[in-house]
């Protein structure tokens, strides 16, 4: 059972149609919307119907709209049985992925404000993440400025495969606008789609696509080591989100193998690349792809060298919830209180400023 006060760091309120975040838009883009007809599309990243069992629990779906759409239901299923500190709000949409820029930012301050009135105001133990266009990141510099005032959001929310990879200069000015507001930047799983998922090109089934997000994951990581990032903003922590964990232990290992041979073409890499994932990365422990037994766990924590790095996650409403039992089984108990509550803090500065 897990205990009253831990701090999850990952649900899913779910914005219930696109007709919703009209109230919370522009005129300009209000009258957009409507011109085009957006409003009849829920602008939903899955392509799975609402009630597919591969879109959340069969028994936490509700009797209307997507699962994670209704306050009621989180606070029944999760926040009053579990009682936890804080839970951060981590809302994945469409808005993110559009093509046109001004649109996508159009729609992101829509979901922020949304979230504003639509949760953080009527439950005090929620935080949340600041969704932002990632294709522009000025636009989205200019949304952690708007938004950061606003001491309930914690973190800024991106996605782990988009047009350009992560590190890459252009990207800068979110992680410069976090950095200023003590915003680690949270990279949750989910593609813009405009490259292939896999490197091997695009695959036929789920099946493909949902293992291949290690990879991008790696690929962001690797990105951001290898451009400079965690030197150029020595205070920004990044958040992996639903990244699994198994993955990272080799990956650790190859690119400081790699880094020892090459690593005249990034001087600014000054020390083991592995050293400073410990120091800056954080991962969220749903899903946590556990080997099935006590050993085969030992070996994998010791492999990833750090009792900081984890934190807990529910991933509500999602298919991963595990409800009660969240927790993955044989976790020794010191790494557990750090990661149900500790890491968390050290991780998210605005969860203990007034």
């Amino acid at each position: 059972m897990i205990q009253a006060g831990a701090i999850d760091c990952d649900i899913h309120p779910a914005v219930p149609n696109t007709r919703t975040l009209l109230p919370h838009l522009d005129d300009y883009w209000r009258e957009h919307i409507l011109r085009r007809g957006l409003e009849r599309d829920n602008l939903e990243t899955s392509a799975y119907p609402v009630g597919a069992p591969i879109n959340a629990r069969p028994d936490w779906q509700p009797a209307a709209g997507p699962a994670g759409s209704s306050l009621a239901s989180l606070q029944a299923h999760i926040l009053d049985p579990m009682q936890p500190r804080a839970a951060i709000c981590n809302v994945l949409h469409g808005a993110q992925m559009m093509m046109s820029e001004d649109l996508s930012a159009a729609l992101c301050r829509a979901i922020n404000n949304w979230l504003v009135a639509e949760w953080l105001d009527r439950d005090p133990r929620l935080r949340a993440s600041i969704v932002v266009p990632v294709h522009s990141p000025d636009l989205a510099a200019e949304e952690i400025e708007r938004m950061a005032p606003d001491r309930r959001f914690v973190q800024v929310l991106l996605l782990a495969m988009t047009e350009l990879p992560l590190g890459r200069r252009q990207n800068w000015p979110i992680y410069r606008a976090a950095e200023r507001h003590g915003l680690p930047v949270g990279i949750h799983a989910g593609s813009s789609f405009r490259h292939p998922p896999s490197a091997g090109g695009w695959g036929s089934f789920y099946l493909e696509d949902y293992v291949s997000y290690a990879q991008g994951f790696a690929a962001a990581l690797n990105s951001l080591l290898a451009e400079g990032v965690f030197q150029k903003f020595p205070d920004l922590r990044v958040v992996l989100i639903e990244s699994g964990v198994t993955w990272l232990p080799a990956n650790l290992w190859r690119v400081n193998k790699t880094w020892r041979g090459v690593r005249a073409e990034v001087p600014w890499l000054n020390r083991l690349p592995a050293d400073i994932v410990r120091a800056r990365v954080r991962l969220t422990a749903q899903p946590f792809d556990a080997p099935p037994d006590a050993a085969a766990l030992a070996t994998l924590l010791e492999q990833l060298g750090s009792e900081d790095m984890l934190l807990f996650a529910t991933d509500y409403p999602h298919w991963h919830y595990d409800g009660t039992e969240a927790l993955p089984p044989g976790l020794p108990a010191g790494l557990l209180r750090k990661m149900l509550v500790e890491n968390a803090l050290a991780t998210y500065p605005r969860l203990t400023a007034p």
